[in-house]
């Protein structure tokens, strides 16, 4: 019985709250939160899946999937933003669930993110990757085919060099502080929003409204199971949270830069389906590269080069917020004991866990350079969606359970809204594959070794004990 409780033990919110030891660097405001956020956000939704669901699965509804998995997603940003209002620390999912549910709780999270967030890192290099090899070639310079791929994804591949880069780069940029890294990111987000501005603007003037009959060619059911599909391209505040430590006023700023940024993503989203379908027929669209084919279709392909761009620009953003997020969490989880606390040791001058931050760049830039994109894909999806459902159900039982507690930002229609999360969130797991399951189950079960063999011994809650 004592063995059950130890496992089920709780890290007091107060306790969490009122930390010092081994604090971050609080130097981010409001925008450059949302910033990050935004930079989660966007990226291959608009670029790449709008087209996809458009032309084979939603037609001119894909607007209606991108708003019904937007009124899903912010039933879980919502609970995001009431705790990350009031416990201001790093980890997001981790560290609530673990304030509220429990260790083991926290710890599976925590465990699993460690893998989604990286292996997303990786997925996201990879597509980079192959815009910006696609540009080069229309440059006119020809590359050694050995440096263009993972091992199987064509003639003499033998790793994805741009996307090694890439990945640390990103680890690069993390370590020279959150104040320069989040004034790289600001910067390349107001980049990306405004080659998706333009996308919209300039495609305005060229909609045939004729386009959007039939609006649901594939019935309703095409535009709800289309939600499944863009819902991965409406997250990404989840990460974000993470840096809640690193807020100059995280109890204030945090909630609203969660809000902002889902809704700041969720209009430019809207704008840019109702351009795509009304430009081009969705079933003439390019599953690949939407608005490249759309803009050609009306003779304007000279954009196309700009649009791509434009992805790279929007994608490079992901990869920087979800390296942010993963690298947070496992310091989060050493800091606690979780983990050997050696990972946990902040740069003395710049105040970031550098020793984690370079482990992870590499483990995803040997990813992305040596799995097939499908591959690493399949490393994804399922504990993010496990995660929303931990912070929705822990923002409930919080709530009744300790009403007392100081709320910056309290989660509206409780507890409906956090329910319609979790609702939600498990309907998309069953539509996860089942080498994805595979993948979780091996994972979870190396996962209950290691906490078993060390983390629960070695746990803060442990020693205080």
């Amino acid at each position: 019985m004592a063995a059950s409780r130890s496992i089920f033990r709780r890290k007091p919110v107060e306790q969490i709250a009122s930390e010092h030891e081994g604090e971050l660097s609080r130097s981010l405001g409001l925008w450059q939160l949302t910033a990050i956020g935004v930079g989660g956000i966007i990226g291959a939704g608009i670029f790449a899946l709008a087209g996809a669901v458009a032309n084979q699965t939603a037609g001119p509804a894909v607007l209606v999937s991108f708003l019904i998995a937007g009124v899903a997603s912010a039933a879980a940003a919502f609970s995001y933003a009431e705790f990350a209002g009031m416990i201001p620390k790093a980890g997001s999912a981790y560290t609530y669930g673990y304030a509220v549910l429990g260790e083991i709780v926290g710890w599976f999270i925590g465990w699993d993110l460690l893998l989604e967030y990286t292996a997303i890192v990786a997925v996201v290099g990879i597509g980079i990757s192959g815009y910006f090899g696609f540009l080069v070639q229309n440059l006119g310079f020809t590359l050694p085919s050995w440096m263009l791929g993972a091992p199987g994804t064509g003639d003499g591949h033998v790793v994805d060099l741009f996307a090694v880069i890439l990945c640390l780069l990103i680890a690069f940029l993390l370590n020279l502080g959150i104040s320069a890294a989040a004034r790289f990111e600001t910067i390349v987000v107001a980049l990306k929003v405004g080659v998706v501005l333009l996308v919209i603007v300039v495609g305005f003037f060229f909609i045939d409204t004729a386009n959007y009959s039939p609006f649901f060619p594939f019935g309703i059911s095409g535009a709800i199971t289309g939600a499944a599909t863009v819902f991965f391209a409406v997250f990404g505040y989840d990460a974000m949270s993470t840096a809640a430590e690193e807020s100059k006023d995280a109890m204030r700023h945090m909630p609203r830069a969660i809000i902002y940024s889902l809704g700041i993503s969720m209009i430019l989203y809207v704008l840019a389906t109702l351009v795509l379908t009304g430009m081009q027929n969705y079933r003439e669209i390019d599953p690949e590269s939407g608005f490249s084919s759309a803009f050609a279709s009306v003779g304007l392909s000279g954009l196309a080069s700009v649009i791509a761009v434009g992805a790279i620009i929007g994608i490079l953003t992901v990869m920087f917020t979800f390296m942010l997020g993963v690298t947070r969490v496992w310091f989060s989880m050493s800091r606690d004991g979780l983990l050997p606390r050696w990972f946990a040791k902040l740069h003395p001058v710049r105040r970031v866990p550098t020793r984690v931050t370079w482990i992870l760049g590499i483990a995803s830039a040997v990813i992305a350079g040596f799995l097939p994109i499908r591959e690493a894909a399949e490393l994804t999806n399922i504990g993010i969606l496990l995660a929303f459902v931990v912070v929705c159900v822990a923002v409930i039982v919080l709530r009744y359970r300790r009403p007392d507690l100081p709320r910056e930002f309290r989660t509206p229609g409780m507890p409906v809204v956090p329910a319609v999360g979790v609702i939600f969130s498990l309907w998309l797991i069953t539509f996860l594959d089942p080498l994805t399951w595979l993948r979780f189950g091996v994972w979870f079960l190396l996962g209950l070794v290691v906490y078993f063999a060390y983390s629960r011994r070695h746990s803060v809650l442990q020693q205080q004990e």
